[in-house]
């Protein structure tokens, strides 16, 4: 990556705003072809950070090309729904997509190890597996047959564990639930015996209200609050155990990214390195204003038990070593991603305060 994803506030303005004054002159001074291009977001801008994060990011490398590369950004369900921006962007019906891998998870399971991952580490310790212990090489390998390109273009902070209409007092009471849940943690919660389905962040109220579900987990509490399932479900989980931290990811057709001129490709790695910064940042400020918003509403806050988290550890190794057995690929990223972690310990270790 160009920048940095971890420099300071101060240093990352500089290094970000050298580079789009430097990409627009050198836009100008190339006299760099005009180019339109569609955007089918998963995300609804309504959602709080991540929203607004995809358009942000568009309007800056408008911005970079001095309007000379523009991204038109629609709503999910406009061109494409929420769920199925692969297949468009693929065959190129549209050139690129605001969404997480992990959405695409039904067709290659390993995708999901790029979204997040049960009892994941923290953002430092995932972006560094990504970025330097092989990570993002495994992320583009896959992707590429499917004529894709993708780029990590916003950092989830910790999320909740989920909204429960009734206080969950054994694992027991998960047991013929029917819960919206993403990614590999739905593997985890199947074997809780809870059936799981994934439905897209806009349709996920609606689904809850007419009992289709009976629980939901989507983000963090600024995003929760601002969907309202503390009007339906008061029962509010942490921590969220599946998604310590999470990635979102603008994914862009191979061939039409490819056929841009070098400064555009630039273009659309520095704006999505300063996403992943802002989003990181604004995520971890926001979540207390949230939570005591949501206390003010009667949302009852719990904690689950130490044991209960250790039940939950112990079926999410029960299903990577299922899904490694079964699938070559998912085996090869999950390899990489525990041989990652299982060497970074050590400086975990090291630096573990008392």
């Amino acid at each position: 990556m160009t920048i940095d994803n971890f420099a300071g506030p101060a240093m990352r303005a500089v290094i970000a705003g050298t580079l789009a004054i430097g990409l627009a002159s050198a836009a100008a001074a190339q006299e760099l072809p005009r180019v339109n291009w569609k955007n089918a977001s998963s995300y609804t801008t309504s959602l709080d950070i991540i929203g607004p994060n995809g358009p942000r990011v568009l309007k800056q490398i408008e911005t970079m090309s001095g309007g000379n590369f523009k991204i038109k950004f629609f709503e999910p369900g406009a061109l494409v729904p929420a769920l199925e921006v692969f297949d468009s962007v693929s065959k190129g019906a549209v050139e690129s997509s605001y969404t997480t891998a992990g959405f695409h998870a039904g067709k290659i399971p390993a995708l999901a190890f790029f979204s997040s991952v049960p009892f994941g580490p923290a953002v430092d310790e995932y972006m560094s597996w990504m970025l330097n212990g092989g990570g993002d090489e495994l992320y583009r390998e896959i992707y590429a047959p499917h004529n894709l390109i993708p780029f990590h273009c916003g950092v989830v902070a910790a999320e909740a564990s989920g909204w429960f209409r009734n206080e969950i007092k054994s694992a027991a009471d998960l047991k013929g639930l029917k819960m919206r849940f993403f990614g590999l943690g739905a593997l985890v919660m199947g074997k809780m015996g809870v059936s799981t389905q994934l439905i897209a962040p806009a349709d996920i109220y609606p689904a809850l209200e007419r009992g289709v579900i009976d629980a939901t987990e989507l983000s963090f509490p600024s995003i929760d609050l601002k969907f309202g399932y503390y009007q339906i479900a008061k029962h509010y989980y942490f921590p969220g155990w599946h998604q310590q931290s999470s990635l979102i990811e603008m994914l862009v057709n191979l061939d039409k990214y490819k056929a841009l001129p070098e400064a555009y490709q630039l273009m659309l790695e520095v704006a999505c390195n300063d996403a992943n910064i802002r989003t990181m940042a604004e995520g971890g400020a926001k979540q207390i204003p949230a939570l005591e918003e949501l206390k003010s509403k009667g949302v009852q806050l719990h904690r689950w038990p130490d044991d209960f988290l250790a039940t939950l550890r112990t079926a999410w190794e029960e299903v990577i070593a299922e899904k490694s057995a079964d699938d070559p690929l998912f085996k090869k990223v999950a390899d990489s991603y525990l041989g990652f972690r299982k060497t970074y310990r050590s400086w975990l270790e090291l630096q573990k305060l008392p």
